[in-house]
């Protein structure tokens, strides 16, 4: 997905798709689809990407469903047209949209809003506008991340790291890991039922491609965020990949989901 102050590429959303896939609270789909029954439904999907959501959710809801994916990167949301889910009565249409500046009357047919990876993106103002947008309707909000990443076996440097990539999250005001905190007190105060369940990401060297992408990514923003750390660093993260390698590590990158029930 990509909103006003970031975007990501389809080949990372590729790489990540199995374990987005893993880590959803299937409780949480199951409450969605027992809600929805078998009408159809038009499903808004908030800075849907290449679509890997309505792949992922589509065939645990019982019913035909129109999907209205919404982002701002014109080839991502083509991935989602080219490659919708597959075994269902389910039609996908592409929108170019700025999803911080989504009215009501955008989302008005809505039945069920959903969004993946995104709340941790945008800054508390962005996300009280989006939830101001929403039409009354049930939302599923999957894999914000929520700050808590653990490593086996654990390294004296995790700590500083994990520390400072928070901090990075947080850069321009974004929620990062303040994000379900935040999004749980602006729907309780509209009187929302608010559910929240873990989907962590469990990553080894059965996702080792994914584990190595990621570690990278988390390394460097890290040092962004705290120059100093660069002198070692590296060799961190070369430890790191040479247990990778060896079958010996595993990270849990810790998410939550929100199910909300106006």
């Amino acid at each position: 997905m990509s909103v006003a102050g970031g975007s990501v590429t389809s080949t990372w959303l590729r790489l990540r798709e199995p374990a987005d896939a893993a880590a959803r609270s299937a409780e949480l789909a199951e409450r969605v689809a027992a809600l929805l029954g078998a009408a159809p439904v038009v499903i808004h999907d908030l800075g849907g990407g290449s679509g890997a959501m309505g792949r992922w959710l589509a065939p645990r809801l019982p019913g035909s469903q129109h999907w209205v994916v919404h982002d701002r990167d014109e080839a991502l949301l083509g991935l989602a047209v080219a490659d919708p889910p597959e075994g269902v009565a389910v039609t996908v249409d592409a929108r170019r949209s700025d999803i911080t500046g989504l009215a009501r009357a955008d989302l008005a047919d809505a039945g069920l809003l959903v969004a993946s990876a995104l709340l941790d993106l945008l800054t508390a103002a962005e996300l009280a506008r989006m939830l101001a947008a929403c039409p009354g309707c049930p939302m599923l909000l999957a894999l914000t991340v929520v700050g808590r990443v653990a490593f086996t076996p654990a390294d004296p440097l995790d700590v500083a790291l994990a520390a400072a990539f928070d901090s990075h999250q947080r850069r321009g005001r974004r929620l990062g890991p303040d994000a379900v905190a935040t999004a749980v007190d602006l729907l309780e105060g509209t009187g929302a039922e608010v559910l929240v369940r873990p989907s962590p990401w469990c990553l080894d060297a059965a996702h080792a491609d994914l584990t190595a992408a990621w570690l990278g990514g988390w390394v460097a923003a890290a040092c962004e965020q705290e120059p100093a750390l660069a002198g070692t660093a590296d060799s961190y993260r070369d430890r790191r990949l040479a247990q990778l390698a060896a079958g010996e590590l595993a990270v849990l990158v810790d998410h939550a989901d929100l199910l909300v029930l106006p």
